[in-house]
């Protein structure tokens, strides 16, 4: 085995020490550390796109078991919070899997919530890499332990954040706000979404998200965070 094959293997065998499974497919698990700046064929955004629909899925079964008294609304505001990609780059960032990702230069250099949605796409991947090894229980044993106690946490509970920024426009300008998309980037299979929230009185609000309405609350939420409406940890004023 070349060097660079036992560097990957030893990498992919301390990733498993972290997330708590020993890996048998060292090459998917390196595909998955793997942001696409990278000029080799295989990266993570399939596995990335695999792992954001298991992830919601186990997150899903979570609140539903554990939130018996919530509406739909209530469990769609948790839901979109706990698969957000601040939630998932908290958890990359507790894991340490900064250490493992493997970009080009021109990625290394970004700072902030860029860098941050890197660690969040690792982390998705690394969950699609469990599911086809081990199955769903494998993915849901670390989906669970890494997410329940943000799943049980009251401030993930705040209210939808289009409600109470429409809320608080109306009393406060006598206005609706509007929102339209400003952006797209990504693949086809796996968009992101920029979008901008304005209310005439105030600046506006950006968000950005893999969907249009998980953009449409995270441009409000900013709007909330930015006026004093929202603390950054959720609560309200």
């Amino acid at each position: 085995m070349s060097g660079r094959s036992g560097g990957h293997k030893d990498a992919v065998a301390a990733v498993g020490e972290r997330i708590g499974h020993q890996f048998t497919d060292i090459e998917r698990v390196s595909r998955a550390l793997t942001h696409s700046s990278i000029r080799e064929k295989g990266n993570y955004e399939r596995l990335e796109f695999l792992g954001d629909r298991v992830l919601g899925l186990v997150v899903a079964e979570m609140l539903f078991e554990n939130f018996g008294e919530a509406d739909e609304g209530e469990l769609s505001v948790r839901l979109n919070q706990l698969v957000s990609a601040k939630a998932c780059a908290e958890v990359a960032d507790e894991l340490g899997l900064h250490e493992f990702i493997r970009t080009g230069s021109d990625v290394k250099k970004l700072t902030g919530k860029r860098m941050a949605n890197v660690r969040a796409d690792v982390v998705e991947s690394l969950i699609a890499a469990l599911y086809l090894e081990g199955g769903l229980e494998a993915a849901r044993k670390f989906i669970v332990t890494n997410w329940k106690s943000r799943a049980l946490d009251s401030g993930a509970a705040r209210r939808d954040a289009k409600t109470e920024l429409q809320e608080w426009a109306h009393q406060k300008f006598g206005v609706t706000p509007s929102y339209k998309v400003t952006g797209r980037t990504g693949p086809d299979h796996d968009p992101v979404f920029t979008v901008s929230v304005e209310i005439k009185g105030t600046k506006p609000g950006d968000g950005q998200s893999r969907s249009k309405r998980a953009a449409e609350q995270e441009a409000a939420t900013v709007v909330l965070i930015r006026e004093g409406i929202w603390t950054d940890a959720g609560e309200n004023k």
